[in-house]
């Protein structure tokens, strides 16, 4: 498998993200959207960062157990209720990336919604992984 992240010059450089990603393996996860959700199905966190930080880990356990590894991502979406506070947060979620993912970054995006299934939940991530 390999993957190739590609950030070409004429673009605003990125911070947290790829411009591009080209996948070459023989495996692709698609992997569901993740809250904030514990294993009895309860939103848990009180604040973005708390909520961001346990979607991401539940994403990456999704993606664990299909056997891939955070460089495996090629591509995350992210969904919040309120883009202003998630670039207000935008220093402490990067934070919690690189703890949680490291910094192979894959092409990412981030909508605002009126909201999410768990009328609690503040973000979602949802994204596919190419594994070799």
């Amino acid at each position: 498998m390999n993957i190739e992240r590609v950030n070409p010059p004429g673009l605003s450089p990125p911070a947290g993200f790829s411009h591009a990603v080209v996948a070459s393996g023989s495996r692709v996860v698609f992997l569901a959207g993740q809250t904030a959700l514990d294993a009895d199905g309860k939103v848990v966190g009180r604040t973005l960062p708390e909520q961001f930080g346990k979607a991401l880990t539940n994403l990456l356990a999704a993606l664990s157990a299909a056997g891939g590894t955070p460089s495996d991502l090629a591509r995350v979406t992210v969904y919040a209720t309120d883009v202003r506070a998630y670039r207000a947060h935008a220093h402490e979620l990067g934070l919690l990336w690189r703890e949680l993912a490291g910094r192979d970054y894959p092409a990412m995006a981030v909508v605002e919604v009126v909201r999410l299934w768990d009328a609690e939940a503040m973000v979602e991530l949802d994204g596919f992984a190419v594994l070799p």
